[in-house]
């Protein structure tokens, strides 16, 4: 059996369940709406954020759900998708998942319609329910990624990135939205108590250290996600690349640089590059920092008791770190 398979058996009845409610969510009265969504649904990912719902919302209330973990879960799963589709207009991509995305298939204009359409029906979903302080952790995480991506934009064209704006800009980008999942679960069935902010730091650390364990890829050779010096190409200042500069005398900063503004696109190049930060130490130290937030979130779950659902999420913090792709 695969690890996600088995991370997801204590809840495979809520995500069959999940499934359902969540095509239902996304109907609409316009045919080419439904034929977009149809062709989204059927071409989903792991639905890892639905499964940090329902794991989370079964470990802290000893294996109950309601109905509110089946909004939250499909709130974050919308919110979720329309990010993607956006994203993959702003990129210029035409892929996802291997397969067509949705702007290389309908175009720019109805991509947009439709991430828009896809995040108002999360929105009103939220609202339409009373789920207020669901609809609360939604919008925080929506205003963190959009604030995520244009710090990195702005920072990319200096390439001034310190370590600690590295980390804001992974926290936001990333980790805010395994946070929100995080939260959303244990809020759905414990909306009052301290669990809900102490599961919003155990998905933040756990999206911290998948975002670390994303820009290792960019040094490793093998059939990974993406291809090996992709985030250099794209002028991504990571880890491993900043302490690289930080270890570097004037002389190799200034062609470190160079190479990744003005020679990106030059192979030779980008392959020096990718050998002089693993001769700086780059990788290790990322992978340190890896564990380092690890260690964290799984130390968080040790002060609640033992069940699958817990099992379940120690499993899904070390699959993070020891993913292929």
């Amino acid at each position: 059996m695969k690890v996600v398979e088995q991370i997801k058996e204590p809840i495979r009845q809520e995500m069959e369940l999940f499934e359902q409610k969540f095509h239902d969510a996304m109907s609409s009265k316009v045919a080419l709406l439904n034929r977009i969504t149809y062709y989204i649904v059927n071409r989903k990912g792991k639905q890892m954020r639905p499964m940090f719902v329902f794991l989370v919302a079964k470990m802290i209330s000893k294996g109950n759900v309601n109905e509110r973990t089946y909004r939250g879960a499909a709130v974050i799963e919308l919110i979720h998708t329309a990010t993607l589709v956006h994203d993959d207009v702003v990129d210029d991509s035409n892929r996802r998942r291997g397969f067509f995305s949705i702007n290389a298939l309908w175009k720019n204009k109805i991509a947009v319609l439709v991430g828009d359409y896809l995040l108002s029906k999360g929105l009103l979903l939220s609202i339409d329910n009373g789920d207020f302080d669901l609809l609360k952790i939604i919008s925080v995480a929506v205003r963190e990624m959009s604030e995520g991506e244009l710090l990195q934009i702005e920072k990319a064209r200096r390439l001034d990135i310190t370590e600690e704006v590295y980390y804001e800009i992974i926290r936001q980008k990333t980790a805010t939205l395994i946070a929100a999942c995080c939260s959303l679960g244990a809020c759905s069935v414990a909306p009052e108590s301290k669990d809900v902010e102490k599961m919003r730091k155990f998905g933040e650390l756990i999206g911290m250290a998948f975002q670390v364990k994303d820009d290792l890829f960019d040094y490793t050779d093998g059939p990974i996600g993406k291809p090996t010096g992709i985030d250099i190409k794209e002028q991504k200042m990571t880890l491993p690349l900043i302490y690289a500069l930080n270890q570097s005398d004037k002389n190799q900063r200034k062609w470190l640089i160079n190479s990744v503004k003005r020679h990106n696109k030059n192979k030779k190049r980008v392959r020096e590059v990718i050998a002089f930060v693993k001769e700086k130490g780059g990788m290790e130290y990322a992978e340190s920092k890896m564990f380092d937030f690890q260690q964290q979130a799984l130390a968080i779950l040790e002060e609640f008791e033992e069940s699958s659902y817990k099992a379940a999420l120690k499993q899904m913090v070390n699959y993070v770190i020891q993913r292929k792709k």
